[in-house]
Order: structure tokens, then sequence, then C-alpha cells
């Protein structure tokens, strides 16, 4: 999603590059790119109107920072709008005083809306949170089925009975109170489309369990239908947020770009993926910069938080630079980044990485291969890859259902991997500064001939240099 969006902005910002100043004409030039790139979005044309004549205004008006180029003057205006017509701020979820805090799931059947609420429960447990389901969708087959066999992934019990959907909501109340369970996630029905039957049924349930939050669930597929749906939905329920899913596919971003102008509500939550774990709350800022290209390096960082025990990352980092990081160091470091979610989803978090490399496919097999590989050596060959000659290489092929040329990458990756680790160890700390200055002191003095000491120079880190590089790793060795 948005790397159409995200190509168009590159190049409109590009072409402002190297200008000493913004003329009116560039700027008219500029929006109306940006007017044309909006659209094409599916991006709702009011919304698009006003977003353009407020970064031109703010363009033409403001006075250039003298450290910035025009071109980065633009995108930090282009930046900050787009954060505002995102939502702003990030939805802030406050807590029941008197619990359980009772969220109510609406959408359209198809939309992702059972999921959601299993995923949201999730999130709720990741808070401290000890949340209860109640599947009132009693219209659509197998529905309360599947949403008990989601709920059983996370350990959260699920509650619903036939009587009807006011009642089950009703006792779905009282069972939460009695177990103690201090956050309610209610699954309601949906149609194939906005219609009287549906909406009377889930101003009833509203009105029976009085909500703490309304989550309309939306498919970003569905472009300007979802923000009129949103709308319907809006009129019957007084909606608190908006919860995104399929942001992992194909759509052109018109919903998520939308939403918030046209309904007055925020996205509050992002579903970014099929698993349980690809769901949090949606960050317009973040959201923002995705889409110009400046990466996510926050989410990133949650994300590997939740995966990585920061003793054992420490004790890792470490044994890199040290020099000690073995070939199973590698495969449980590459273990714990497929925990945390889609591959191409992380990449494009990265910030400074190319668009090349950014938009590669990364396939996961080919974790599965260096995993294979590294799975196929003894124990000594893996804290030492030194003592794979020819004859060891080819037993490594063969048992990993790989070729030598393979192995052969992934040893050489992994030697200049270390090599380069090493040579870094110490640069940034108090104690090799310490060193630079000890040295730097000792220049000029007079050793006991007479002569002048020279100061040894300090070993600069080998330069990585990922073009040249062959990798093996996900997507970007063409040859393995």
């Amino acid at each position: 999603m948005f790397e159409s969006l995200s190509d168009r902005f590159d190049g409109i910002f590009g072409r402002l590059k190297g200008k000493g100043r913004l003329s009116e004409g560039d700027v008219e030039d500029a929006m109306r790119e940006i007017r044309l790139a909006l659209l094409e979005a599916d991006v709702n044309f009011t919304v698009v109107r006003d977003f353009v004549e407020r970064v031109k205004n703010r363009c033409l008006g403001a006075d250039i920072a003298q450290s910035l180029t025009p071109g980065q003057q633009v995108i930090k205006v282009v930046n900050e709008e787009l954060k505002a017509i995102l939502g702003g701020e990030t939805l802030k979820i406050t807590f029941a005083a008197s619990p359980p805090t009772v969220v109510l799931m609406a959408g359209l059947q198809g939309s992702g809306k059972t999921t959601s609420s299993v995923k949201l429960a999730r999130w709720f447990k990741s808070q401290g949170r000890n949340p209860l389901l109640v599947g009132a969708d009693l219209q659509r087959p197998a529905a309360v089925e599947q949403l008990r066999t989601l709920s059983d992934r996370i350990d959260v019990p699920v509650y619903s009975d036939s009587t009807g959907p006011v009642a089950v909501v009703q006792r779905g109340l009282e069972e939460a109170k009695s177990l103690g369970r201090d956050v309610l996630i209610v699954d309601t029905a949906g149609r194939l489309a906005v219609d009287t039957e549906l909406m009377d049924e889930i101003a009833s349930i509203s009105d029976a369990i009085e909500p703490d939050y309304t989550f309309l669930v939306i498919d970003a597929m569905t472009g300007q239908d979802a923000v009129n749906t949103a709308e319907i939905f809006h009129a019957t329920l007084e909606l608190d947020g908006i919860i995104l899913t399929k942001l992992d596919g194909d759509a052109r971003g018109g919903a998520a770009l939308s939403v918030k102008e046209v309904v007055g509500r925020p996205i509050a939550f992002a579903s970014t993926g099929e698993n349980l774990e690809d769901f949090d709350q949606f960050h317009p800022e973040r959201m923002a910069e995705r889409i110009l290209g400046m990466g996510d390096i926050l989410t990133l960082i949650e994300k590997a938080e939740e995966v990585f025990e920061k003793e054992e990352a420490e004790v890792a980092a470490q044994r890199l630079l040290d020099g000690t990081f073995t070939l199973d160091d590698f495969v449980d470091q590459l273990r714990q980044v497929r925990k945390m979610g889609n591959l191409s989803g992380l990449m494009a978090m990265m910030p400074g990485i190319p668009k090349e490399v950014k938009n590669a496919e990364i396939d996961e097999r080919d974790i599965n291969r260096v995993e294979a590989i590294v799975l196929a050596m003894t124990p000594s060959e893996r804290v030492e890859p030194a003592l794979i000659d020819s004859s060891r290489r080819a037993r490594i092929a063969k048992g990993s259902g790989t070729s030598t040329a393979q192995v052969s990458n992934l040893l050489n990756q992994f030697k200049e991997m270390r090599k380069m680790m090493k040579g870094m160890a110490g640069f940034g700390t108090k104690k090799a500064t310490k060193n630079r200055k000890d040295k730097k002191s000792k220049k000029g003095k007079k050793g006991p001939g007479g002569g002048r000491v020279q100061a040894k120079r300090a070993v600069a880190a080998p330069k990585f240099d990922i073009e040249k590089l062959d990798l093996t790793l996900p997507g970007l060795n063409k040859n393995s």
C-alpha cells in the first residue's frame, strides 16, 4: 500500500532539488502533480482539494529556513499536512473506571471484522488486560466457530449463545463482570451492503451495552466505498475510530487518507497482515513518514522489542563486535527477525534503504535455505567456518539441498560481516574516545632520540557496500 503514491512524491520532490528558491510557478507545478498523485490514489476529491490548498498557501507564505533546501521545505510541509489528514495524533485508549471497558466492532461482511476482533483482543492482552470476546454474529454460518478457533490461539475466552444478538451481548457483559474481565469486545454481524436491518440491529446492540468505544472495521481495498460506508455507520452509531484491514495489500491508500477528513473520526488500529500479530495502533506521523519514503524506525524498534530479549540481544551484539559471533548465533538472530513479521514490510520501515532493495520480493524460503545450510554443518564448523574445505562444502550442500555455490556465498558473507563488525568494535565508545585523545596528545612530543613521535593511525572500519556484496539473504540474490 502507498508504494505508487510514494514513488510519485519521490519524483515530485526530486525535481525541486537544487533550486535556490521556490518561485510561485515551481509551487504551482508541484501542487498540480501532488493533486494528480492523490486522485490516482483514490483519495476523496474534497480532501485532495483542501490538502493541496493548505500546502500551497504554506509553501508560498512561509519563509524558507536557511538550513533547508526548497525541496526539503516542501517535504516538511507535505509531511505535516499528511499527518493531519491521517488523524493528527495517535488515538489514546482510556479504560472505564468501572470494568469492563466495552468495545463494539461493526462493519460489513468480508471486511475482516471477526479476525480484527481477535487481533484487538490480543493487543489488549499485550497491554496487560484480560479481554473477553462475545460472538454476536448469529447471521453468518460458522462465524462464532471462527471466533472461537482464532481466540484459542491467544488464550482468550469467547461467550456466545443462540438466543439473539441483543440478549447475547447483555449476557456477555454479565459474564465479563462475573469473571473479572476488564475488556469486553463484541463481534457483531455484517452484511454484503449497508441496509436497514443491519443498522437497526447494530443500533439495538449499542443501546443495550452502551460501549465505551465503537470501532468500524473497513477493508482498505474498497477505496472510496469504505469512506461512504463509514459515513453511514457514523450517522447511526457515533463511531470512535476506524480499524483499517489489509494495509499490506495492493490498495492505493484512498480510504486511509480520506476517512478522517470526511467522517471526522481517526484511524485507531491497522491490520498489516494475516497473522494475529500483524496488528497495532495507527500512528499518523509514522504513516506520513513512510509515504514520503522516510521509513518507520519507531515501529521497527517496537517490533524488535517484542521478540528480542534485551540481555540476549546485548550478548549477541557484544559477540558480534568481539568477532566471536558464530553461525548458530546468526541463525538465532534470523529466527528472531522472522518473528517480527513480514520481511518486506520490515524492509519498508528502514530509512535509507534503496528503492530497488525495498521493493524486492522477499521469499521466506530464502531464510529457510540459510537455516538449512547452517544446520547441515557440524557444531565445530558453525563455531569456526574456516574449517570448511571443498569436501565439507559439498557435504553441507548435499545435506541442506542447496548448491556448493550457495554454501560458499553464505560463508563469504558471514566472514565479511564478522570482519566488518570486529573492525567497528570500540568506535563511539568512551574507551575509544579516550584512546583517540591519548594518541592525539602524544602527537608532536619528542621521543628518546630527539625525533618526534608519530601517533598511530586508527584503523578505519571496513566499508560495507550492499551493491557489491553478493547476498544470499532474502530476495537480494538473483542467482540463489
